[in-house]
């Protein structure tokens, strides 16, 4: 009887100490982290980007599918379902909200949560969005990047006339839908227009399909170049612009670089890929403890002037020396 209650007892100490690692283990592995990603534009045409956010969590420890999950919602270039989404993501408890390179993103944020931390990257003044109270002490559950977007319309629009100079009728075309952007730019082209005595036609798009019949009426209107907003979801659409672009003869100038990348004629203003891996890094540090009332609101400070070169020949157009040398990357 001895033996067998014995044998009992080294059979139960043998299997507790077998399952013990594995108990120990299982405590010491982390809860997977969730977190909103949230934007106006398209997942197809954003790949980029959403590979340069990614890699910013990377930088912090954090990988998709290994230590965390991302929800990712989509409006499609249909900022009226962005607080549908942002509440989405409420409900779903994510530890924080990203809402790069989209003011209304950002704003159907905030107004969804005011204790989920939220990451942005926008292109106005974040402190008059009603985003944070200051720049370097946000103050609240809200941090993130400016890029300064309406502050490069002048440049750019001179930058334009001095690569087409003849041109005088130029099509600004916006997006209604992001309201912020819209008002500003329009705001800031007319008053460079002005300046420089050019005449501005303003046209809207919102979707693939208002992009098309915006260029049915830049042909109908005889406009001789064109002035593409800043807005994220014509940055989802650049392989199309520079397709109609090219297919039309519009000379054309665009807020970043990747424009140009994609066959756009010129672009001058900060990098909107960087400024989504910056938006990454901050999502990290807050996954790591850090708080966004504390996280300074961080400003781009450098501008790229890019031409693409080939896009300008094709277009039968010279590029004076002077912009080839005052031009911070040409694409051959």
């Amino acid at each position: 009887m001895l033996d067998i209650r014995r044998r009992q007892f080294i059979t139960l100490l043998g299997g507790a100490a077998a399952a013990w690692p594995l108990a120990a283990r299982a405590q010491q592995q982390p809860a997977m982290a969730v977190i909103g990603f949230i934007n106006g534009a398209s997942a197809v045409g954003s790949e980029q980007q959403a590979a340069a956010f990614r890699k910013g969590l990377n930088e912090t420890g954090y990988i998709e599918g290994q230590n965390l999950t991302i929800e990712y919602r989509w409006a499609e270039g249909q900022n009226d379902r962005l607080p549908g989404l942002a509440a989405e993501l409420v409900r779903r408890r994510v530890a924080v909200i990203a809402a790069p390179g989209s003011i209304p993103a950002a704003l159907a944020a905030k107004a969804a949560t005011a204790t989920i931390p939220i990451v942005f990257g926008v292109g106005e003044d974040p402190v008059k969005l009603g985003l944070v109270d200051n720049l370097a002490r946000p103050g609240g559950n809200a941090t993130g990047m400016n890029m300064f977007v309406s502050e490069a319309v002048p440049k750019r629009l001179g930058l334009l006339r001095d690569l087409v100079p003849g041109a005088v009728r130029i099509a600004a075309m916006i997006n209604p839908g992001n309201v912020v952007t819209a008002e500003t730019t329009l705001r800031e082209v007319q008053k460079a227009a002005d300046a420089f005595g050019l005449k501005i036609q303003v046209l809207n798009a919102s979707n693939s399909g208002e992009i098309d019949a915006a260029f049915a009426a830049m042909s109908r209107e005889r406009a001789e170049a064109l002035f593409v907003a800043p807005d994220f979801f014509f940055h989802s659409r650049r392989v199309q612009l520079a397709t109609l672009t090219a297919r039309n003869g519009i000379p054309a100038t665009y807020a970043n670089r990747d424009y140009a990348e994609a066959g756009g004629l010129m672009s001058y203003g900060t990098n909107v890929t960087e400024s989504f891996r910056e938006v990454g890094v901050y999502v990290g540090r807050i996954l790591r403890g850090e708080k966004p009332a504390d996280l300074p609101v961080t400003q781009s400070t450098k501008f790229e002037f890019v031409i693409n070169l080939q896009t300008a020949r094709a277009l039968g157009l010279d590029v004076p020396p002077g912009l080839l040398v005052a031009a911070d990357d040409v694409i051959e």
